[in-house]
């Protein structure tokens, strides 16, 4: 038990870089659908933006149940 205070601002960081990532890739991705309907760039290359963010989006889901496992054992 005497490791939990020493990890809690670890997870915590954690927790704000995915929550950092979630918010940064939604607001890039709408960004990205706009910007390639104005464009009128080939759906392909707009797949490509999906890919990333659905890639960036997984990542992020990883890391938050990592932190949701960590505390959960951390309080058991």
């Amino acid at each position: 038990m005497a490791d939990a205070p020493r990890k809690a601002p670890v997870q915590a960081r954690k927790a704000r870089i995915a929550a950092s990532v979630m918010a940064t890739t939604m607001l890039l991705w709408m960004g990205a659908q706009l910007l390639g309907g104005q464009l009128g760039l080939p759906v392909r290359y707009v797949f490509l933006f999906d890919l990333a963010a659905i890639a960036a989006l997984v990542w992020a889901l990883i890391v938050t149940y990592q932190v949701w496992q960590a505390r959960r054992a951390e309080r058991d």
